[in-house]
């Protein structure tokens, strides 16, 4: 039997970065939670020729390799940094290339990085719409972090990791046969 797939998508453009660091968390505790297979994507992975793709079969092989792996996943844990209020274009850039239909009911934990506090509403008012656009399952809980939530690169607000580890428990109504705790308790 083959596992499930669940991709993280981390939307920032710098490496090493805040948001790749709390999507690489988020898959860990998936990992830990699920017996699944997890793959994590960056946007820079996409390529240079990112921005200037039309339609997906712009894209290089290799990108579209990984366009390929993100829409076949049967969950996705979709993260982006926040500036001046909003995602980055590119991010956008790369989601607006997506069919309407390739995200339909699957599901996907929300999260965002940003400076402050002040940006944590973009996960409820922007990414959720956004998502639903698709008819994407966006789990309950979404998840903010700010940069008071890391260390040296790692996220360590433990506020922020309840609330993560808290939203990834979502997966379990998707994947309840791949739950290794409900294994472990029998």
């Amino acid at each position: 039997m083959t596992k499930p797939l669940i991709v993280g998508l981390s939307g920032n453009i710098t490496a090493p970065s805040k948001t790749r660091a709390l999507v690489s968390t988020a898959l860990e505790l998936v990992s830990a939670r699920l017996d699944v297979e997890t793959d994590l994507l960056e946007i820079n992975d996409f390529g240079s020729g990112l921005g200037a793709a039309r339609k997906l079969n712009d894209l290089a092989p290799d990108a579209r390799a990984k366009i390929d792996r993100l829409l076949s996943a049967d969950g996705l844990l979709i993260a982006t940094p926040i500036y001046k209020a909003t995602y980055p274009g590119l991010f956008k850039h790369l989601i607006d290339l997506l069919d309407p239909a390739s995200l339909s009911g699957r599901p996907v934990l929300l999260a965002a990085t940003g400076g402050g506090e002040k940006h944590a509403l973009v996960v409820e008012h922007q990414l959720r719409p956004l998502l639903g656009f698709f008819e994407a399952q966006s789990l309950a809980t979404a998840v903010h972090a700010s940069d008071k939530d890391f260390t040296d690169g790692a996220l360590t607000g433990d506020a922020t990791l309840e609330r993560l580890a808290r939203a990834v428990t979502q997966f379990d109504a998707f994947f309840p046969s791949y739950l290794r705790l409900a294994r472990a308790a029998e």
